[in-house]
């Protein structure tokens, strides 16, 4: 262990980081000689939404290199529905056993954060939505997050540890406001230092009424001013915006755009998005529920075999000219004009195709427009 409470590379690539009862389970089998030769499925029984996006596939890859196991799996930023499979690992059971923490952990989370990314970037419509939350979490997952909030569809992100070719976004915090005696001294050395490139949106909540911050912020060169009132202080927030965008638009700002931070969730984007240019999205994207994927096995020694609850039997998914997804066992015939979803990444430990994150996030953004009607977010 380093310095700080997070496990290392080498714990989590040998199998150290495991639950107990998977050490268990391996060395009980081992003394019994048995380790047969399985198929096993990630599946969610349930989702937060009618849908969501699987994400964390690339970690998957990097762990089983160089294991004796096979993947098949849908791509980075597919979408996905209950019950259907996104990844199959085929392996002896004993070679690969203690690692399904490690496989559900990579899937939950970044799945969760990517799915909530994709349902909040579709909710604002065509407003900007930036990645703010961070800071929600550990920051030695910091990279993973933005990583899956930008295959998510968000157009921007705040932590410096964001996986290269990612836009990094943010101006400035309260508290620098706070070490000048005016907000307009602030606003004014930040226009004197900062990059040309980076935008002038000052921040216009920090003492007074925002119109009245707005205002000066405005008058200082703000090319967008930002609220991030605290809920304590917030009442009636979309009287607030309005009172800005109405004094904005009197005193001769009309370009001046609104950019609305701290706290914000789906539906106050749903309810301010006619109003608001942009948006930052913190915990809402970074706190988001993770998918409750398990791993199951449903084939053993070449029989098809599942527990309760599971459906046994390899299988494909397949995407169908409307969008709709159909799960088949794997060796039916392919539907007529049916896409299917799930592909080999990994041969026997050999990676044959890899997950890149540009890829994803294009796949997602381009399957916005194939979702059902009856299972978009309004």
């Amino acid at each position: 262990m380093g310095m700080f409470d997070t496990v290392s590379d080498e714990t989590i690539r040998s199998g150290e980081c495991t639950d107990i009862y998977f050490e268990r389970t391996e060395e009980t089998l081992k003394a019994e000689g048995i380790n047969p030769e399985v198929v096993m499925e990630v599946t969610a029984s349930s989702l937060p939404d009618a849908w969501s996006v699987f994400c964390g596939l690339a970690d998957v890859i990097a762990l089983f290199e160089g294991l004796p196991v096979t993947i098949d799996a849908m791509p980075e930023g597919s979408v996905f529905y209950r019950n259907d499979p996104v990844l199959r690992i085929s392996g002896k059971y004993r070679d690969f056993c203690r690692y399904e923490t490690a496989v559900l952990g990579f899937l939950c989370h970044a799945s969760g954060v990517a799915s909530a990314a994709a349902h909040i970037k579709i909710a604002a419509q065509r407003r900007p939505v930036y990645s703010f939350g961070s800071r929600r979490q550990h920051p030695a997952i910091a990279r993973m997050l933005e990583r899956a909030a930008w295959i998510g569809g968000v157009d921007g992100v705040s932590n410096t540890c964001a996986p290269e070719g990612i836009p990094v976004v943010g101006t400035m915090p309260h508290a620098f406001v706070m070490c000048y005696d005016k907000p307009e001294d602030a606003w004014r050395s930040f226009d004197k230092h900062a990059p040309k490139e980076v935008p002038r949106i000052m921040l216009s909540d920090t003492y007074c009424d925002e119109k009245a911050e707005s205002l000066r912020a405005a008058e200082c060169g703000a090319t967008a001013v930002r609220l991030d009132t605290p809920r304590s202080r917030r009442g009636n927030m979309r009287a607030i915006i309005e009172e800005v965008r109405w004094e904005l638009d009197t005193h001769g700002y009309s370009d001046v755009k609104i950019f609305l931070s701290g706290g914000v969730t789906r539906e106050e984007i749903i309810a301010y998005r006619d109003i608001v240019d942009a948006f930052g999205v913190g915990g809402a994207i970074a706190n988001a529920p993770v998918i409750d994927f398990a791993l199951d096995i449903i084939e053993i020694q070449g029989e098809a075999k599942a527990k309760r609850g599971k459906r046994s039997g390899k299988k494909q998914v397949y995407e169908m000219p409307s969008g709709e997804h159909r799960v088949l066992p794997a060796h039916v015939r392919r539907p007529d004009n049916a896409l299917p979803l799930l592909d080999q990444f990994i041969d026997n430990g050999r990676i044959v195709k890899k997950s890149a994150m540009e890829d994803a996030r294009v796949r997602l953004i381009n399957s916005f427009i194939s979702i059902p009607d009856s299972a978009l977010s309004k």
